[in-house]
């Protein structure tokens, strides 16, 4: 058994796969989770020097513990990394001494987001923890958390000192991107808890959202970049409930 097998999810990646596994070398195995891309993805992988399984994607709490129950038996412990994410040498060391802590279930990582090429520290971003390196058989995934998805630990998590780094938005059409599709996750899964949106949620929970990032999350030591990424997060939480009212009209009863 091996004790250590990095697994990325991915779906169309073929520009940052390569670079991704080769910040994973340290690791028992790289396998790579693919979603039937329909680029250069699997090739690329499998020239660096990957394994290749393919599962047909539901939701992201699904993908991860599928991936799980294909390594199942096969690995001590799995660490998650998404394709747009790089593990230093200094975190690859952390990870190593951690791996003989078999009373944990799981550790978690601070993360590093790189926004429009920007190390950003505030508004949210940092540390911005991830549970990310699983003891096999002590963890899954929420599936009620189809996004943003949350482990479920049999035991204790513990927390690394050094981040993994995220290359998360390259520019403004690819932040608005994701987070349209990451409001419509969430308003589905406010639609499916059986939550009406009321008048005053247009209103007050854009604002409580800006108030969050820019004023209780120090987005404003950032400035310029600070103020953008706390008007764009307040504007996407005016869009998830705009979505959620649609639901509600062509779904609900």
């Amino acid at each position: 058994m091996k004790q250590l097998t990095a697994i990325v999810l991915t779906y169309n990646e073929a520009e940052q796969i390569e670079a991704c596994v080769e910040t994973l070398r340290f690791a028992d195995r790289i396998l790579v989770f693919d979603s039937y891309s329909n680029d250069d993805t699997v090739a690329t992988a499998r020239r660096s020097g990957a394994e290749v399984l393919q599962h047909s994607f539901v939701n992201y709490a699904d993908q991860r513990n599928a991936a799980l129950c294909a390594v199942e038996g096969e690995t001590e412990w799995v660490l998650f990394v998404d394709a747009d994410e790089r593990v230093s040498a200094d975190l690859a060391a952390e990870i190593q001494v951690k791996l003989s802590y078999s009373e944990y279930a799981a550790w978690r990582l601070p993360r590093h987001n790189y926004i429009f090429g920007k190390l950003t520290k505030w508004a949210g971003w940092y540390p911005d923890y991830q549970t990310r390196l699983l003891r096999l058989g002590r963890a899954r995934y929420d599936p009620q958390r189809q996004v943003h998805e949350v482990a479920m630990l049999d035991g204790p998590v513990g927390t690394m000192d050094n981040p993994i780094i995220h290359y998360n938005y390259q520019n403004v059409a690819h932040f608005m991107d994701k987070q349209e599709r990451y409001l419509r996750y969430d308003a589905r899964m406010l639609f499916d808890m059986g939550t009406a949106p009321k008048l005053r949620n247009f209103f007050l929970q854009p604002l409580r959202q800006f108030h969050l990032r820019y004023v209780a999350l120090k987005g404003y030591r950032d400035r310029w970049h600070g103020l953008r990424l706390s008007l764009f997060m307040a504007w996407y939480e005016y869009r998830k409930y705009r979505y959620l009212s649609q639901l509600h009209s062509s779904e609900g009863p």
